[in-house]
């Protein structure tokens, strides 16, 4: 579709200055995703704990809600991710999770022996532990899922028994929540952070405290965001 008169943007993208000081982390769709997986994260939690804990249990009663809630919340957890899949910014975070550089190695290090100064854990966009969460946090889900779906069709594989699968489910789950509790510390250690999960940016002064080698690799961090394509 043309340009309208005296516009020198082409229609269908949109552009916003970028506030003082401050570069674009994450776009909307990614922004997006991550709540949507986190509610859908913390429905499967709380409806597991009024399914497992006895008193959480006797307190919430409805047991056959919390069954289906807990079922279908679970088949749901997937989707944010698919559908993410149609944004080109969330693609080249998926590729940056998924490459282990040299300089994350010296993370790891790092923090092994309790070295916290920024350059002794050098960082991408997603630092060494972040990756190692992003990979854990989704095998984790797949197993919860297989695991969920051999205990809700009895006999889907008749060579594993229902009790392999409620054993493994269970165990996972406790780590599952071990982990995100993790997760969600660490988040509350760093506000910068979190504002930029919910903003979309973070100033450059943090960037470049925890994030150096993300300001030397992408050099157009901090060009105007365009409409995402979801």
């Amino acid at each position: 579709m043309p340009s309208t008169a005296g516009s020198t943007t082409p229609t269908g993208t949109v552009t916003r200055p970028e506030p003082s000081g401050r570069i674009r982390r994450f776009s909307t769709a990614e922004r997006m995703i991550h709540r949507a997986t986190g509610w859908l994260m913390l429905l499967c939690l709380v409806t597991a704990a009024c399914l497992y804990i006895v008193p959480l249990a006797q307190l919430v009663g409805r047991r056959p809600l919390m069954v289906t809630i807990h079922e279908w919340s679970g088949i749901a957890l997937p989707l944010p991710f698919l559908l993410g899949l149609l944004s080109s910014d969330f693609r080249a975070d998926l590729r940056r999770l998924n490459r282990f550089a040299v300089y994350d190695r010296q993370w790891l290090r790092s923090v092994r022996r309790r070295r916290t100064s920024p350059e002794a854990r050098p960082a991408g966009k997603f630092n060494a532990g972040q990756k190692i969460y992003a990979g854990w946090i989704a095998g984790a889900v797949l197993v919860m899922m297989f695991t969920g779906l051999l205990m809700w069709f009895i006999g889907l594989l008749p060579f594993i028994s229902r009790t392999s699968a409620i054993f493994v489910h269970d165990c996972l789950a406790w780590a599952i929540a071990v982990v995100l509790l993790g997760h969600m510390r660490k988040a509350f250690e760093d506000p910068e952070a979190r504002l930029g999960m919910r903003t979309g940016h973070v100033s450059r002064s943090w960037a470049a405290r925890h994030h150096a080698r993300w300001l030397r690799e992408e050099p157009v961090a901090g060009v105007p965001e365009k409409a995402d394509t979801v």
